[in-house]
């Protein structure tokens, strides 16, 4: 992206684009009682609650009755029902780590086959994005909490602790070539999860080989354990990469959530947070609702002049079923510099 004289002024940023991540997989109810649905009613009213506070992008995941995340499409087929119903401007991003919901005590880390994880193309009504990861990477998502973020949650659990320190995010090209085909053909948009410059690289391959021709929407997710650390070093340095034309959500954990959103509010990039992320205010005397820290999204953005999309300017930024025909005009929309031509095309042959 580049950043010309007037960039950090709010009038020439798009309005604020705000991500709840409310539903929390990796923690049980017990762990926040006071924010964590379990119910289907339940669920569906925390998504109204979180775009009433100016949340425009719901990231979903399902609970069952019985607290623990739920792998059943039919759950989720339910819920997003429910939300589209309820809220029916509010762009749904279904978690594809649906794979981190327990079967079994300590097994909350383990991920479903391919062929399941190909299933999110299939939901009906379908989401209007899937969260796709790109390149296997470690993701030990404790990594940098510190103990007292967890202290006297299950994730304190030795099992639950191994589990998720020890989490690997399985993606070969030959998962996750065919989910965003199959994504595309349903005309969901893959919403990429990256965790360095060398994932984003990928899907720009991807791009110029004709893998994925839409919108590039992307999170850049900064937690540590295997993924980018939350500094401004590595933000500055995915940045330079990425071309103007692209929407970019940055994404932390724990009370490096804010201050990484501080940064993004300021640039013109785009925000997420919610108890997926962080349970805590910012001086850990107490947890903090996902409506709470929208709302602190919302009031800090307003004090530096920027303001907070609508449901229909977040579909726009977004570009919800946006799909291009080639991969020049993809390029193009996109905001990359052409395929070259009249030269070896090194992985450009490689075969679609």
């Amino acid at each position: 992206m580049n950043f010309l004289d007037g960039s950090l002024f709010p009038e020439n940023q798009p309005p604020l684009v705000i991500t709840a991540a409310p539903y929390g997989p990796e923690w049980i109810p017990s762990d926040f009682p006071e924010d964590i649905p379990v119910t289907m009613e339940a669920q569906i009213q925390k998504a109204v609650d979180c775009y009433n506070a100016g949340a425009t992008v719901l990231h979903l995941h399902v609970r069952e009755l019985d607290g623990k995340g739920s792998k059943r499409l039919s759950k989720f087929n339910e819920l997003i029902a429910g939300v589209r119903k309820a809220v029916p401007q509010m762009i749904i991003q279904v978690g594809g780590s649906i794979s981190f919901a327990p079967e079994t005590d300590g097994a909350s880390a383990k991920w479903l086959s391919d062929d399941t994880r190909h299933m999110l193309a299939e939901l009906d009504p379908k989401p209007d994005q899937v969260t796709v990861t790109v390149n296997t990477s470690q993701m030990n998502v404790i990594e940098q909490m510190d103990a007292a973020d967890i202290a006297g949650t299950s994730l304190a659990e030795p099992e639950n602790f191994r589990a998720y320190s020890e989490m690997i995010v399985p993606s070969t090209p030959s998962f996750f070539e065919e989910h965003i085909r199959r994504l595309s053909a349903r005309r969901i948009q893959s919403a990429f999860q990256f965790y360095n410059i060398n994932s984003y690289e990928t899907v720009e391959r991807l791009i110029r080989r004709g893998i994925y021709k839409g919108p590039l929407v992307m999170n850049w997710v900064a937690i540590g354990g295997g993924m980018d650390a939350p500094n401004i070093y590595n933000l500055a340095n995915f940045l330079r990469a990425i071309p103007d034309g692209s929407m970019l959500t940055v994404e932390s954990s724990m009370r490096n959530v804010l201050p990484i959103n501080m940064m993004g509010l300021a640039m013109g990039l785009h925000v997420r947070c919610g108890i997926e992320d962080n349970l805590w205010n910012q001086s850990r005397t107490g947890k903090m609702s996902t409506v709470k820290q929208i709302e602190q999204l919302v009031r800090i953005s307003r004090e530096f002049g920027r303001e907070i999309a609508t449901a229909g300017q977040a579909r726009e930024i977004c570009k919800i079923g946006v799909f291009y025909d080639t991969v020049e005009e993809t390029l193009a929309a996109n905001g990359f510099s052409p395929n070259p031509k009249g030269r070896h095309q090194g992985y450009l042959l490689k075969a679609a």
